[in-house]
């Protein structure tokens, strides 16, 4: 059988669905091999977007999404979206291409070691040299990408090794049971908690992986224990609960952190210093507790003083079964902050001026979705109020990037999102900056039938930047930018295009994009005149004396 032939076979036994890419004059065999294939191939508009779809695929399956570039420039292209996966833990292999190396054609021309580009920035990187060897690779490369914790591996197929004859055989996809934390360390945590006398459960991207959700509202229920999250670990447990505290989207400063500066014990389930810290530790101070598929990363602001490390789930049900509820706890302290923090965050839900408030926009979001619809964010200082603002009723509804935070990924995981999920509504958030860093795939939205909200918070700068340039002291310099017409800009595309009036304009678009068919595309004009205020005033009435 010809290798690529035999690739294509190998990704099939992996169960892979969908490659998504732009493939080049290295790949022909390859996609010649794909043709008669039951891997459907997603053509993009830039390798970039496609290895953020992949990226996209892999966060919400579990499974590793595909992606496919060419040689050189091509492969280059991946270098963000590789990041992306691996930083965030979203499994996902890359395939490339590559010019003979048996003999040259061409000399150099667009030859880059992609392979040690790649190396830095993966889990598994190599070239297969030897079409024997391909499905082990490809087994491997799986493997490795699924295998706590996720991320992203590349595989580069040189044209004359794609064209020659192999004689392998596929192996067979064998999976394994997670293991569970030895028994010693499950008795020292309950022994940690039961000591401790206003203890906090912080909930991380580890647990949103794998659906940890069931064991973690067991304990919560069993304990009374109030709980906050990460940006990442936003809707583990639905964040209707009433001991939901809210959502770290900053460091410090927050009203929720009068709650973590109480506490004498933080139990850390699923997170890891990738993510943007939720809090800072230090020496002397309270206890952390780490739960996690893997042992806690030291670094100067975290330094856990227990590791229970195994499947979260297991440790979870094990830690539940064998703590016994101290009676006495006085948890009210942390309600007074709950209170505190949802009469702030609510404060400005109804606020109808306009340009239209982030806080605003989060709100009618949240009244016009339902439980399990999803809304993917790009990156800028919205971030910041959608984290914070926008409960999340189940896991995987809030798709954002609080592990690389790069800009220009967030309609290419909505348009995965919504392949995915064909019957959920989706709705992309994008500053006008990152969405044109990857606009033309309005493109292939429209190509590939899909049905899908896009909201352009227009400013007219780069608006995080500028916030931060501001906050320091800075004059205002270098980060205003003049936009396209948007609506002409959507039709251009084939699809929908609404520029926003007023509040009640927009509610009325928004109704009207969310229940038709196609890609709609809103150009809101956004206020973010009140950041610094009221992040200033986070930074005073946050101190702690509630």
């Amino acid at each position: 059988m010809k290798v690529s032939d035999l690739l294509v076979k190998a990704l099939e036994n992996e169960g892979v669905e969908y490659i998504y890419g732009i493939p080049g004059e290295e790949n022909l065999d390859f996609l010649d091999s794909l043709q008669g294939s039951s891997i459907k191939l997603i053509l993009t508009r830039h390798e970039q977007a496609a290895g953020f779809m992949a990226a996209t695929y892999g966060r919400l399956t579990g499974k590793p999404g595909v992606c496919l570039s060419t040689l050189g420039p091509g492969a280059t292209n991946f270098v963000t979206a590789a990041a992306y996966a691996q930083l965030g833990a979203m499994p996902m292999i890359m395939l490339g291409g590559q010019k003979p190396i048996r003999k040259s054609k061409q000399g150099r021309f667009q030859i880059v070691d992609v392979v040690s580009l790649m190396k830095p920035i993966t889990k598994y990187s190599q070239q297969i040299v030897d079409g024997n060897n391909v499905t082990s690779m490809v087994r491997e490369a799986f493997r490795l990408t699924m295998e706590e914790r996720p991320g992203a591996a590349y595989l580069e197929l040189p044209e004359d090794i794609a064209e020659e004859e192999s004689q392998a055989s596929l192996f067979d996809v064998v999976g394994h049971r997670r293991p569970s934390a030895d028994h010693k360390s499950i008795s020292a945590a309950v022994e940690m908690i039961q000591q401790a006398k206003l203890p906090l459960l912080l909930i991380g991207a580890g647990a949103n992986r794998k659906r940890a959700g069931n064991m973690l509202r067991k304990f919560i229920d069993e304990t009374g224990i109030y709980f906050f999250n990460t940006q990442l670990g936003k809707g583990v447990v639905d964040e209707r609960h009433p001991k939901y505290l809210g959502t770290a989207a900053l460091s410090s400063n927050d009203f929720l952190h009068c709650a973590i500066e109480r506490a004498d014990l933080i139990i850390n389930v699923g997170h890891d210093v990738i993510e943007k810290p939720p809090f800072f530790m230090e020496k002397g101070g309270k206890k952390v507790l780490h739960i996690n598929f893997f042992p806690a990363q030291i670094d100067d602001v975290y330094f856990p003083q227990l590791n229970v490390v195994g499947d979260i789930s297991s440790s979870m049900w094990e830690i539940s079964e064998q703590i016994k509820i101290a009676e006495d706890r006085d948890f009210s302290y942390f309600q007074r902050v709950k209170d505190e923090v949802s009469s702030h965050i609510t404060k400005y839900f109804k606020d109808e001026r306009f340009p239209m408030l982030p806080q605003r926009l989060v709100s009618l979001l949240r009244e016009s979705l339902d439980a399990d619809d999803i809304v993917t964010l790009d990156n800028g200082v919205y971030k910041i109020w959608f984290a914070r603002n926008y409960d999340c009723y189940e896991p995987n509804t809030l798709l954002l990037d609080n592990a690389l935070a790069t800009m220009g990924a967030g309609l290419p995981s909505a348009m995965a999102a919504k392949q995915l999920h064909p019957n959920r509504k989706v709705v992309s958030i994008n500053g006008d900056g990152g969405f044109m860093m990857n606009s033309q795939e309005i493109e292939t939205a429209v190509r590939m039938g899909l049905d899908l909200v896009v909201i352009i918070l227009n400013d007219s700068a780069y608006g995080m930047i500028k916030w931060k340039q501001e906050g320091v002291g800075f004059d205002n310099f270098g980060l205003d930018f003049k936009n396209p017409d948007f609506v002409m800009y959507a039709k251009s595309f084939g699809a929908h295009g609404y520029r926003i009036e007023s509040d009640e304009h927009f509610q009325s678009v928004l109704d009207t994009a969310l229940n038709s068919e196609g890609v709609h595309i809103i150009d809101l004009p956004i206020d973010y005149s009140l950041n610094h205020s009221i992040l200033n005033v986070l930074l005073k009435e946050s101190a702690c004396i509630i």
